[in-house]
């Protein structure tokens, strides 16, 4: 059986084959984020205005198995954005999902497009 864990796989901008349209840029909250559902997956996505950038990502944090991600502060690490878990402050990568604090838990990530008002995830399905 899969865990709930490996159900979140990086999307690779070049293989998405599904712009899921998530919804309007007006839900999400300015250097915010907010969870959507996709399939059976848990998806955080992040306006991060003060960048004029948005990163989606795995909702669920792999240290407490939580589904918390979408209400973490998100910042910057040497440039790269970030999101921090609210529960342990453990940080990652919005970009790669990298784990900023060495541990072994990286998060999955996925691409994200505006177009005409709307938020779009890519997937690779």
């Amino acid at each position: 059986m899969i865990s709930e864990l490996e159900k979140y796989k990086t999307a690779d901008s070049s293989k998405v084959t599904n712009w899921y349209k998530a919804a309007t840029v007006d839900t999400f909250p300015e250097d915010g984020g907010a969870c959507i559902k996709y399939k059976d997956l848990q998806i955080a996505i992040f306006n991060f205005s003060r960048r004029n950038e948005w990163y989606a990502c795995q909702n669920l944090c792999p240290h407490k198995m939580q589904m918390i991600l979408s209400r973490g502060m998100i910042g910057s690490h040497e440039g790269d954005p970030k999101v921090a878990c609210p529960f342990h402050k453990k940080t990652f990568s919005l970009k790669s999902g990298k784990n900023l604090n060495g541990d072994t838990c990286d998060i999955a990530t996925y691409p994200v497009k505006i177009e005409d008002g709307f938020v779009y995830v890519g997937f690779e399905d």
